[in-house]
């Protein structure tokens, strides 16, 4: 279990089913709806342990992540390795079957370019690494469309931006707050190599480009009064948590900043999604 990194896995659940109301106009058949979670916890899992098993070293020399199985042998790389590749193909062949085709591809292709792209390449190499990284976590809601539509509308690339964009202030503000970790793995993320001025500065405007696709998304996809008003509520609080830790100027405030920010982010990402869900029930009777 503490390979997939189940605290991940939620959120990017969190993101897919309501994703397939707004596809259906209503509510999907419950049985596409268990399918097609099964299939992304399956396929986000293994990306999990993939990642775990590439970056045991780095693991070890930080305190945040030093309790990982991996680091203290309760499982082995090889153990790992084989788990996190069961679990891959196990997704892939799940979401052929039971969901169609696409998705199957989308979750095996977002698996791919998070274990290649940002952890073995981006994460120990550039700054941007979450920027760029970030587009697999937000290929969810990729899935949680085209297991519905078995096709990809503007839609559903506007709520993958959301996502995208939303990523890197998320991780960043955790990354203040660990600075001193990522230093000693000598891990170039935003905090560590550019301060925290520049880095709160990019959350900033990170925070309103999310704010602003959150209200696009209003528009192309025909949303409801509940949405809107659930996003420009939150899109207010996102932004003005994001000024306040760009404020911070006391070390200690800013690791206080920080971390209010990144749990916030996560509730803004919830309540978000949950309002995308309701505003369609509501609007079709159900």
């Amino acid at each position: 279990m503490a390979l997939t990194k189940p605290r991940i896995i939620e959120l990017l659940l969190v993101t897919t089913v309501p994703t397939m109301v707004v596809a259906e106009r209503g509510l999907p058949s419950i049985w596409l709806m268990i399918a097609t979670v099964i299939g992304g916890t399956l396929a986000a899992g293994g990306a999990n342990a993939y990642n775990m098993y590439i970056d045991r070293d780095i693991d070890a020399l930080m305190e945040r992540t030093k309790g990982r199985p991996l680091v203290t042998g309760e499982v082995s790389p090889r153990e790992a390795l084989v788990f996190a590749t069961i679990l891959e193909v196990g997704a892939f062949v799940w979401l052929s079957l039971f969901v169609n085709l696409l998705s199957a591809v989308l979750a095996l292709s977002a698996c791919t370019f998070y274990v290649v792209v940002y952890t073995i390449w981006l994460k120990r190499t550039s700054t941007q690494n979450i920027v760029i990284g970030g587009a697999a976590g937000a290929v969810p809601v990729l899935i949680g469309w085209s297991s519905v539509t078995n096709q990809i509308s503007w839609a559903a690339l506007i709520l993958f931006g959301v996502i995208f964009f939303w990523t890197p202030p998320h991780f960043w503000a955790l990354a203040i707050k660990y600075e001193k970790d990522y230093s000693a793995a000598s891990v170039p993320m935003m905090p560590v190599v550019e301060g925290h001025r520049s880095t709160a500065n990019q959350i900033t405007v990170y925070s309103v480009v999310v704010w602003a696709l959150t209200l696009a998304f209003w528009v192309v996809a025909d949303m409801g009064w509940i949405y809107l008003v659930t996003a420009l509520v939150l899109g207010v609080l996102f932004t003005g948590g994001a000024i306040r830790l760009r404020a911070a100027v006391d070390p200690r405030e800013q690791a206080r900043q920080s971390i209010r920010y990144f749990n916030f982010s996560i509730t803004h990402l919830t309540v978000l999604f949950a309002a995308l869900a309701v505003d369609q029930l509501v609007g079709w009777g159900i």
